[in-house]
């Protein structure tokens, strides 16, 4: 079964929660409203944080605030934060992975279904959820 790890799941509720906040939020905040565990969602905010998409703020109106517009954050890159690249073959992210790449039939299958899930995700921005809940 090809699917996202729960943290990922988590990460992308984290982000969508904050991109429909103007201000910085605390970790019980998200964590109560998102059904996060705490202390999961804390791991998942300082990656979060590292890779650019959050701001973390300390003291006692600390928190978190999203670094960029929601329209600036996409799928893709909440997925790469938590999970690496996207790729549904080692050779897709590695071509040296795979001493057949080079003969492979398959492998520029899975290189354009690599790209093509990319693009979608990439698309699917913060912004564009927003726009299309009902």
């Amino acid at each position: 079964m090809l699917q996202i790890r729960r943290e990922t799941d988590y990460a992308i509720r984290c982000i969508y929660y904050l991109s429909e906040r103007d201000k910085v939020v605390m970790v019980d905040e998200i964590s109560r409203e998102m059904h996060i565990p705490k202390s999961f969602l804390a791991k998942i905010l300082q990656r979060l944080s590292k890779a650019g998409i959050v701001t973390s703020y300390v003291g006692v109106n600390g928190g978190f605030n999203l670094s960029k517009t929601p329209g600036q954050i996409s799928l893709y890159d909440i997925i790469v934060a938590i999970e690496g690249p996207v790729a549904l073959n080692k050779c897709t992210v590695n071509k040296r992975s795979c001493s057949l790449s080079r003969t492979c039939k398959v492998h520029p299958i899975w290189v354009n279904i690599r790209d093509e899930i990319e693009a979608l995700l990439r698309k699917s921005t913060f912004n564009r959820m927003q726009s299309s809940k009902s």
